[in-house]
């Protein structure tokens, strides 16, 4: 027989619709034709398990080849191959129907498109000129048929001389795609997309170094595993088996922690296996390590929507016939089935960490610091996952003892409740340079919590919100008297003079930490103050605002919020005037200074009481309603106050920056926060040798 035709498409030319929409995924090419091969030889097992195959089924292996010659890949069979009519119904009769439609919805997206419209085997025009087929039924009698075409809408059909049943697909490689002639390049692909495809696919003969160079052996270069450990039940592996399949899917990473065998038949099918990775740091982890495979069909390894969001942080494989082998992002999204497979993956590895908590504490615990970062982002995204995972996520506090949330909670309500009957978690980010500040709590009887993961920031305010009456405080937040406070203060503290003083001798000598500092830090503003907290406390503690620093550390996590990592550090100068040292210095500034400030403090005071006379005339107008010249008159007064305060700070500052104690004390507070560095460290080490 000898036929030509019009393949049955709606548009003028399929083929260049084809190369032009789907180049971007041109590779995926190998996996439709490759399944497709697979689908008829797994058919052919189907017919002879039914006594319906008249001979023997003999070797199924579908083969891949590459003539460079001739300029050709092939993928052949010994399925049922097809007929003649058969060819006419499944090749050149396409439901290709609205055109201009599909090329506006899909044209983005090369896996809808091949899927949506039944096109795995034109796929092979993306690199192909020509496409032969050479095929010959199973059927009794049957006739082996040769299609071909070139690219364009004409097709031939006629006989043909093949021997055995089956199919081979001819590709004539493309000009511009001769990089699918490259052994190397071809290979790789068939490892990515059929790694795993239940029929044996073989590309070439394995090859062997003999006198010096590669030469071919006489066996079958296998690339695939027909029956992987997720095809397999639980109850046939061993823990060994989890570990080398692991290896199989990512030699190069450390071994996994532990992993959850995925296994239902109701309401979706699904089989897989997850690995919960060992992270070594925060750069090491990367979505997209799971592999999505249908039929044992790889499909993308891009699981957003049909894994938790939070769990695509784990490795590993899911398989499920339930999920298209050509699947687009909007069929994702809307499909019932995925939510379905979404919420019982969640549920399978919220149960599974159950188990291994209840099962096994000591070991949960010792995995726990490589699993938290897993559990906190699914508690943080997930509200249902919240609900089960606080049964069995710890706190661990800076003495490496871990609790689960009940338990702290009873641990510390006693002693760190304060007058307001709030919970206070007290809390370090890192157990050395916060060394001093949990050595405090300590000895308060305080219990300290180590909170040192990446994703801990905002977990704190996720506990704030879902704890009762819990506020977490990290412990150099404030100076230890003022981080629970448990009664209203009745330390006397210093008149506002000596106080102003006082704070004024330490303020003008802080060094300008506030222009951009290291690794794009926005650099320290710092603030003193002064509060009496008993002659045993530190002379000088550095403490920094909860909530700015917050702010900070979410600013990492958060773009929107980047603005407050721009901003300076702030930093509170806590003077503690109860302590033998400031006193002394509190004394000594008076003594020096006393006699230069009483003049100006006169001054201030009579134009402090200018401009409340000024304020008290002004209280009952509207702005506009005021004199001008009494808007004027109260802004030099104003300003000529501001004047004589920057006056008293100079005479302040003249005299501090000769005394060594002050220069001291702040060097020992800077030195503490790791704040003390080059020439100014210098200059503390050399202060202290005059000092002794």
């Amino acid at each position: 027989m000898k036929e030509k035709g019009n393949i049955g498409v709606t548009t003028e030319n399929i083929f260049p619709v084809i190369k032009k929409f789907l180049y971007s995924d041109h590779e995926i090419f190998i996996r439709e034709i490759v399944s497709n091969a697979v689908d008829a030889t797994q058919k052919l097992r189907t017919l002879a398990s039914k006594g319906e195959l008249k001979e023997e089924a003999g070797d199924l292996t579908v083969r891949v080849s590459i003539d460079k010659k001739a300029g050709t890949l092939t993928v052949s069979d010994r399925g049922i191959g097809m007929t003649a009519e058969e060819i006419d119904k499944y090749i050149n009769q396409i439901a290709f129907s609205g055109a201009n439609d599909f090329l506006d919805k899909y044209k983005d997206d090369a896996n809808a498109i091949i899927g949506h419209f039944g096109l795995g085997f034109y796929s092979a025009f993306m690199v192909s000129k020509k496409v032969e087929i050479v095929t010959k039924s199973w059927q009794e009698g049957a006739q082996a048929v040769k299609w071909s075409c070139d690219g364009s809408p004409e097709y031939k059909i006629e006989d043909a001389k093949r021997e055995d049943r089956g199919t081979d697909i001819i590709m004539y490689i493309d000009d511009d795609c001769k990089d699918f002639l490259d052994e190397n390049k071809v290979e790789g692909l068939l490892k990515k997309y059929c790694h795993f495809l239940p029929i044996t696919v073989a590309f070439g003969k394995k090859k062997e170094w003999k006198d010096g160079k590669q030469v071919e052996t006489e066996e079958d270069n296998v690339i695939n595993d027909t029956t992987p450990l997720w095809t397999k039940k639980p109850s046939e592996l061993k823990d060994e088996d989890y570990k080398k399949f692991y290896r199989e899917l990512y030699p190069m990473a450390d071994e996994p922690l532990f992993w959850i065998h995925l296994n239902v038949d109701y309401p979706f099918h699904l089989t897989g296996v997850l690995y919960f990775p060992k992270v070594k740091s925060n750069f090491d982890l990367q979505k997209n390590k799971i592999q999505l495979y249908c039929n044992q069909v790889f499909v993308t390894d891009s699981v957003e929507g049909i894994v938790p969001d939070f769990l695509t942080l784990l490795h590993g494989v899911i398989d499920s016939p339930d999920i298209p082998l050509n699947v687009s992002r909007s069929y994702l999204q809307s499909d019932q089935n995925v939510k379905k497979i979404s919420t019982y993956i969640s549920k399978k590895v919220s149960d599974r960490l159950s188990s291994l908590f209840k099962n096994d504490r000591k070991d949960f615990e010792a995995k726990w610091d490589n699993i938290k970062i897993f559990i906190h982002y699914g508690m943080l995204s997930e509200n249902d996952f919240y609900d089960k995972a606080n049964k069995f996520a710890l706190f661990k506090d800076t003495d490496g003892k871990f609790y689960t949330y009940e338990e702290y909670q009873t641990l510390i309500k006693d002693n760190q409740t304060d007058k307001d009957g709030n919970l206070i978690y007290l809390y370090a980010q890192n157990k050395d340079d916060q060394f001093t500040y949990i050595q405090t709590a300590e000895a308060k009887g305080y219990n300290v919590l180590l909170m040192d993961g990446e994703l801990d920031a905002a977990m704190v305010g996720l506990f704030e919100q879902k704890l009762e009456k819990a506020r977490f405080t990290r412990v150099d937040s404030d100076v230890i008297d003022r981080l629970i406070v448990k009664k209203d203060s009745t330390k006397e503290e210093l008149p506002e003079a000596q106080k102003e003083v006082l704070t004024s001798v330490f303020q003008t000598q802080m060094p300008n930490l506030s222009s951009n500092g290291e690794n794009g830090k926005a650099g320290y503003e710092f603030h003193v103050e002064a509060q009496a907290l008993g002659e045993t406390s530190a002379p000088v503690t550095i403490t920094q605002s909860e909530y700015m620093r917050r702010m900070k550390d979410m600013a990492r996590l958060q773009p929107g919020m980047a603005f407050y990592g721009e901003m300076p550090d702030m930093l509170n100068i806590v003077l503690n005037t109860d302590h033998k040292l400031v006193k002394n210095v509190l004394e000594e500034s008076e003594k020096s200074v006393s006699e230069f400030l009483k003049p100006i403090d006169a001054e201030i005071a009579g134009l402090s009481a200018r401009r409340d006379a000024i304020n008290q005339q002004n209280k009952d107008l509207k702005w506009d309603e005021i004199p001008q010249e009494r808007k004027d008159e109260l802004s030099k007064t104003e300003k000529d106050i501001e004047e004589q305060r920057a006056k008293k700070t100079t005479i302040i500052g003249n005299y501090a920056k000769d005394n060594k104690v002050v220069h001291q004390l702040i060097d020992l507070a800077l030195l503490q926060n790791g704040l003390l560095r080059g020439e100014a460290l210098s200059q503390f080490i050399q202060r202290s040798i005059d000092l002794i």
